[in-house]
């Protein structure tokens, strides 16, 4: 098992993301920084509180937060109350906010948010993905809030189809969006519209698809799937494949976790 995660590439940032594998699941968290606080506390609390039984549908994800939030606020209430002031009102006001996907071992995943997991089988060339498509990374996150009740409609489940050849593994929403981007341009007949949605969308994204197929031809399991398994088993060669990747115009300036099961 191997989960990775680090910090934009900035002097003095907090990383807010967090990841964990196990035995049992893999799972990610994007602390969201843009309101409330204690974000990255949040990531790191709700990945270290995953049931090890898979959560089935959004009654039983809903009774889980239900049974773990209060924990957290009672202790970051605390903390709030020690600084005061904005920070303390802004605790009370929006709390914390952070997305998270997680797969246990028997292939069943939940998904809150733009974190998104995969599954792909080595042998058939197919990847399985929790996202819909593309285009929605260009859509404002569902966040699990510590003091809000969630949203159904923000809640995804299903199970992926493993075989021994298969690598199930997770990501933020900046390493999800290169990977799905460029298993759709390695195969860019058959995602020909989604591409092209993408690039009409005129995002920030749309920068990142543009370079993509720009690109010579690519080798999904080789030239991306690979390539990350291997460099996710050191920090510092993973943070230098990414560094390289936003040099070429492929990926977000973000913080970046990753999980697997399969140890290479």
């Amino acid at each position: 098992m191997k989960a990775i995660s680090i910090t934009k590439f900035e002097e003095g940032v907090v990383n807010e993301d967090a990841a964990i594998a196990t035995s049992n699941y893999i799972a990610v968290s994007d602390g969201a920084g843009g309101g409330g606080v204690f974000a990255d506390k949040w990531s790191k609390y709700l990945i270290d509180n995953i049931p090890t039984e898979p959560i089935a549908d959004y009654g039983s994800f809903d009774s889980w937060i239900d049974s773990i939030w209060e924990a957290f606020y009672n202790r970051w209430e605390e903390k709030a109350k020690e600084e005061g002031g904005l920070l303390l009102n802004k605790f009370y006001e929006e709390g914390s906010f952070a997305t998270l996907v997680a797969v246990w071992n028997s292939g069943r995943w939940v998904s809150y948010g733009d974190s998104t997991a995969f599954c792909y089988d080595m042998a058939t060339g197919k990847l399985q993905y929790s996202i819909g498509q593309l285009t929605d990374f260009n859509n404002p996150p569902y966040l699990v809030n510590c003091k809000d009740p969630t949203e159904e409609i923000g809640f995804k489940t299903g199970v992926f189809e493993i075989s021994s050849s298969s690598i199930v593994f997770v990501a933020s929403d900046a390493l999800a969006h290169y990977i799905l981007m460029m298993y759709e341009v390695a195969h860019k007949d058959e995602f020909a519209l989604e591409l092209q949605q993408a690039i009409d969308a005129q995002t920030k994204n749309s920068n990142f698809v543009n370079a993509a197929l720009n690109m010579a031809s690519i080798g999904f399991d080789r030239d991306i799937v690979s390539k990350l398994l291997h460099c996710s088993k050191n920090t510092a060669n993973f943070k230098r494949h990414i560094v390289h990747l936003h040099e070429l115009g492929l990926i977000a300036h973000d913080d970046y976790s990753f999980a697997t099961f399969r140890n290479f």
